[in-house]
């Protein structure tokens, strides 16, 4: 059982760090090995189809616009505001 509460402990050391140790990305430059990296919630798949959606349509200019992002939600875009940048702006493009 001692194994186990150490094991939790790491592990929840582990992803505290990598939540809060991640600088901000900007979507209309990463990558998507960058992307899936930095943002909550954006596996491999989805930081694909950032950076497809991204090439396709222009660069993004608001946040919000990311739910037009096949598999990207509302959810995901609210939980990575702070993580998100668009080139020298402020986080979420607000400023």
């Amino acid at each position: 059982m001692f194994k186990h509460i150490i094991l939790a402990l790491v592990l929840a050391l582990g992803i505290g760090n990598a939540a809060f140790g991640s600088e901000p990305v900007d979507v209309n430059t990463a990558t998507a090995e960058q992307l899936a990296e930095a943002l909550n919630g954006v596996g491999e798949s989805k930081a694909e189809a950032i950076v497809e959606y991204r090439e396709a349509n222009g660069p993004f200019t608001h946040i919000d616009e990311l739910i037009n992002v096949r598999g990207i939600g509302m959810a995901t875009v609210d939980k990575n505001r702070e993580m998100i940048r668009f080139g020298d702006e402020s986080p979420s493009g607000e400023g």
